[in-house]
């Protein structure tokens, strides 16, 4: 099936040379078309860049590292798949554009799980590896020693291969500097936050907070510090930049744009999503939950709706408005659509008046992630 679906993504790039007229690979305006370039044309891509860092992981010589790198690829492929659908924006670079948000969003979950699992609580520690993330986004930056803080030392060149395929992929960019800035400034952000989120636990919050006050004055009205570090914890942006800078129809004025519409609410809105449906882990792991923070479940509920709403109308100036709403719409379906809601009530009561709120398109790309899921489970059992 995988095989098939390859040879259905490179007939459909054929198709756009063959007649450019039909412009096959257009950016998806509606959910059928996004739903299918996905499947037929995104997700194929994603899965051979993902297997080739999965042979990679599998042969690092260092035991904690090699686990942590290939735990990371075995749990967390959803988040490459779905941060691949920015690809679509890239035109007939797609696969340039899947390569790099792969190799990137690889990066971010590696490092997720080394500061999760860490055998450190050591912020020096956490603000190294994560110097990877930014030098990722610079092509001619000279790569660290990431790991110098740590024990553990020697993955056999596995992440700054993963860095340095970011770099050459960002190289070939002749738009790239125009981007730079936004890059950056979203990259230190995401950097930022894994620091003070995994220090020792009785630091954190007060970390998050003195942070946030060196950000406020620049933030929207009534944004909490537990809302922008949601904001700061999204990678959406910068895959939307990149795709958009291998597109030669990308207005380089629409850039600051990209970056403003989704930091802080497209942003803001995914992560308090995945943080709504893991509530029960987190109080059960006593780990940081962004949505524990608020007052009541009331509370919770009108600031969600707000970010939604927000997020819709930030993204109606960009060019392929109609996509970017897709994209949000489909924030609220794939999160609300797992498991983890079905197993907590109050989740259950949120999930039923976003779905609401959302329309009868967010409940038609509800309906297709629960048949989704249901039968790929199917499949496994």
């Amino acid at each position: 099936m995988a095989c098939l679906s390859c040879h259905l993504g490179k007939l459909m790039l054929f198709l756009d040379k063959l007649f450019p007229e039909v412009n096959v690979l257009s950016v998806p305006a509606n959910l059928l078309t996004l739903t299918t370039r996905m499947i037929l044309q995104i997700r194929p891509v994603v899965h051979r860049y993902l297997d080739g860092w999965r042979k990679f992981a599998a042969v690092i010589p260092d035991d904690e590292l090699r686990n942590q790198a290939l735990a990371s690829i075995r749990t967390k492929t959803f988040h490459c798949e779905g941060g691949a659908v920015y690809g679509l924006l890239a035109g007939t670079n797609y696969q340039e554009a899947v390569k790099f948000i792969v190799a990137y969003q690889t990066i971010s979950d590696y490092l997720d799980n080394l500061c999760d699992r860490s055998t450190s609580l050591d912020p020096d520690d956490f603000r190294a590896l994560h110097e990877s993330m930014l030098h990722a986004l610079t092509p001619d930056a000279r790569l660290s020693s990431y790991y110098r803080f740590r024990n553990e030392q020697n993955d056999g060149g596995y992440l700054k291969a993963l860095v340095t395929t970011c770099q050459d992929t960002l190289r070939n960019l002749p738009r790239y500097p125009s981007a730079a800035l936004h890059l950056h400034e979203l990259a230190g952000l995401y950097s930022d936050l894994q620091v003070f989120k995994h220090v020792a636990r009785e630091n954190r919050v007060g970390l998050l907070q003195k942070w946030f006050a060196t950000k406020k004055d620049a933030l929207p009205e009534k944004m909490t510090w537990y809302e922008f570090a949601a904001c700061a914890g999204s990678t959406l942006g910068i895959f939307c930049l990149v795709a958009s800078l291998f597109n030669p129809r990308t207005n380089g004025g629409n850039l600051p744009d990209i970056k403003k519409s989704y930091f802080p609410w497209v942003q803001g809105l995914h992560i308090l999503l995945d943080y709504l449906i893991d509530q029960e882990e987190d109080r059960l792991g006593q780990d940081l939950n962004f949505c524990s923070f608020y007052s009541n479940e009331l509370v919770l509920t009108k600031r969600l709706s707000t970010f939604y709403v927000k997020a819709m109308q930030s993204v109606s100036a960009l060019p392929q408005q109609a996509f970017h709403r897709l994209i949000i719409r489909g924030l609220l379906s794939i999160y609300l659509s797992d498991e983890k809601v079905f197993r907590q009530k109050d989740v259950r009561q949120v999930a039923r008046i976003l779905l609401r709120i959302g329309g009868p398109h967010t409940l038609f790309f509800y309906l297709h992630c629960r048949a989704y899921r249901f039968l790929k489970k199917k499949s496994l059992s």
